[in-house]
C-alpha cells in the first residue's frame, strides 16, 4: 500500500496548553490536533513536530508531519481540521511531500523569538506575549554578553533535565545569530540556531536578563558555557514570551 506524507505549518497561542507534547491528563497542542485529524481521516494519525514548545510558548510556524495511505483533498482538510480545532490553534498550511522528509530531523535551522516589555506599565493585551522584568536593564551588557553565545559551543549548561539523553548526545549547538531589535515597548531577541536543547533558550534568556541587571557578571557568561553544568547558570526566563518563529529546510 502506497504511504503519502504531508507537512503542515502550525499556528497557535500556547497560553492555555501545557505545551505541544501529548502529557497525560493535560491539554497539549499535539494531542489537540491529533484528535481532530484522526476524526477527520478516519483513522489513529501520529504527528510529529520540528520541536517541543514548553507550557505557554507560543509558535507563528510551527511544522508537524504526518503519513496516511491515500492523497488527500488538502484544502477540505485544512477547513476541516480548522474547524474543529479552538480558535487558539490555526492550521496554515498543508503539503505533500517526499517520504523521506520528517519534520524535525530535516530541519536545518529554527528561529525563535524572546519578547521583553520595557516601560512603567504593562499594558494588559501584551502580558501574555512578553516578559516584563521589574528591574532596570542594561542594554549595552545585554548585547555584550549575548556574543558568547554565538557560535559553536557545548550548551549544556542551558539544557534542562527533561530531556536529558539530548543534552548528553547531542549537547553541541551553533547558534548562527542573536539579533537584538528595539519594537515599539520593549526589545525583541531572535535566535536563530542549527538546533535547540530542552529550554535552551529560555535558560540563555535568563542568563543574558542576570548579565543584564548586573546580578550575574560579563566575565561570567563564558565560564558558565565551559562549566556544562546546568546549575550554573540563571533560572529560565518566563514562558509566556518566546515564540517559535520559522523552522528551515
Amino acid at each position: 500500500m502506497k504511504e503519502y506524507k504531508y507537512k503542515m505549518l502550525i499556528s497557535y497561542d500556547g497560553t492555555n496548553y501545557f505545551g505541544w507534547q501529548i502529557q497525560k491528563n493535560k491539554l497539549t497542542i499535539q494531542e489537540a490536533i491529533q484528535k481532530r485529524l484522526s476524526k477527520i481521516l478516519r483513522e489513529d494519525i501520529k504527528i510529529i513536530a520540528a520541536g517541543r514548545t514548553d507550557a505557554k510558548v507560543h509558535a507563528l510556524e510551527q511544522v508537524a508531519h504526518f503519513s496516511f495511505n491515500e492523497r488527500l483533498d488538502i484544502k477540505k482538510v485544512i477547513f476541516s481540521l480548522n474547524s474543529l480545532l479552538p480558535d487558539d490553534i490555526r492550521i496554515k498550511k498543508i503539503t505533500e511531500v517526499d517520504i523521506n522528509f520528517h519534520a524535525r530531523f530535516s530541519a536545518k535551522s529554527k528561529i525563535y523569538r524572546y519578547h521583553i516589555f520595557i516601560g512603567d506599565i504593562q499594558d494588559p493585551f501584551s502580558r501574555m506575549y512578553s516578559y516584563k522584568p521589574n528591574y532596570t536593564l542594561d542594554l549595552d551588557l545585554l548585547k555584550k554578553a549575548s556574543i558568547y553565545f554565538l557560535g559553536t559551543h557545548n550548551f549544556s549548561s542551558f539544557a534542562n533535565k527533561q530531556y536529558t539523553g539530548s543534552a548528553v548526545n547531542k549537547p553541541i549547538k551553533t547558534i548562527k545569530r542573536i539579533d537584538i531589535k528595539k519594537s515599539n515597548n520593549g526589545i525583541i531577541l531572535e535566535f536563530e540556531a542549527d538546533g535547540f536543547l530542552y529550554k535552551m533558550v529560555r535558560n540563555i534568556v535568563g542568563t543574558l536578563l542576570d548579565v543584564a541587571n548586573k546580578k550575574l557578571p560579563l566575565d561570567m557568561v563564558d565560564k558558565i558555557l565551559k562549566a556544562k553544568d546546568r546549575k550554573k547558570a540563571s533560572p529560565p526566563a518566563e514562558p509566556q514570551g518566546l515564540f517559535l518563529v520559522k523552522v528551515l529546510y
